[in-house]
């Protein structure tokens, strides 16, 4: 089930376009995005659970205003290394609808470690209205957008620049970004030096915020990819040293045959 809400999901950001952009203009292909060193590729490559926590504070600060995560709940953030204590904490900070009551009504309450997080606006059309008509999809999967989803995404947030090279020519109420589709695109820049101040005491530059943030987005649409490592991992040490035994019964049953 889960697999198919992922698909599904993962169909929809395709169609919504990324982080919240309009139409794309064929105004010129965007750039390629240069590849960036993750932690967590590769076939050994873990999550950092600094990165993953800061690039959760960052979501917090800046994203989660006009982003939805909904395919996580509070109780997953364990797994990035916050305690319980915290996780109560962070999900006491949101509200979500409840009910009904006992008079058939429904009630906002405190969200709890097995609610999941709230979206920022009731329904699509509000989210439209108050983003100047540009959806800003949910972030859940937006990694698995598109290929390469997690180089193109670290280079939109620092792809952006005030003015447009050359005659180019930007559309009212758009951005210009080197990496986007057609340069142009609704979300003006979200991220800037020191817009967080991290717990941890990281120095926040654009370069920092951008890259924990990526790293946290690629977890949310992959959460269980250091299981899936793990579990690789233990079924091909298992096959070798199957193979070995086998390889070892032949010889000698071969050996008593001659």
């Amino acid at each position: 089930m889960r697999a198919q809400l992922v698909a599904i999901a993962a169909s929809l950001v395709l169609t919504l376009g990324l982080v919240g952009s309009r139409t794309a203009y064929a105004a010129g292909a965007a750039e390629e995005p240069p590849d960036h060193d993750w932690k967590h590729t590769g076939v050994f490559g873990t999550f950092d659970r600094s990165e993953l926590q800061r690039g959760f504070q960052v979501f917090q600060e800046v994203c989660a205003s006009c982003h939805s995560l909904d395919y996580i709940a509070f109780r997953n953030l364990t797994e990035i290394g916050f305690s319980e204590d915290q996780i109560k904490a962070i999900a006491a900070e949101y509200e979500v609808e409840d009910g009904p009551d006992d008079e058939g009504e429904m009630f906002m309450r405190p969200a709890k470690a097995s609610d999941y997080f709230p979206a920022p606006f009731a329904n699509p059309q509000a989210a439209r209205a108050a983003n100047g008509g540009a959806y800003p999809p949910d972030l859940s999967l937006i990694v698995k957008a598109r290929n390469n989803g997690l180089d193109y995404l670290y280079a939109v947030l620092t792809g952006y620049e005030e003015e447009p090279p050359g005659s180019f020519e930007l559309a009212e109420g758009m951005n210009y970004n080197r990496y986007f589709p057609g340069h142009q695109i609704a979300m003006p820049e979200p991220l800037y030096e020191e817009a967080v101040e991290y717990a941890d005491g990281t120095e926040a530059t654009l370069e920092q915020l951008a890259h924990d943030v990526s790293v946290f987005l690629a977890w949310t649409a992959e959460p269980e990819l250091e299981v899936r490592k793990q579990t690789g991992l233990k079924v091909l040490i298992f096959i070798a040293i199957f193979t070995a035994l086998l390889y070892i019964i032949k010889r000698r049953i071969w050996a008593k045959l001659h």
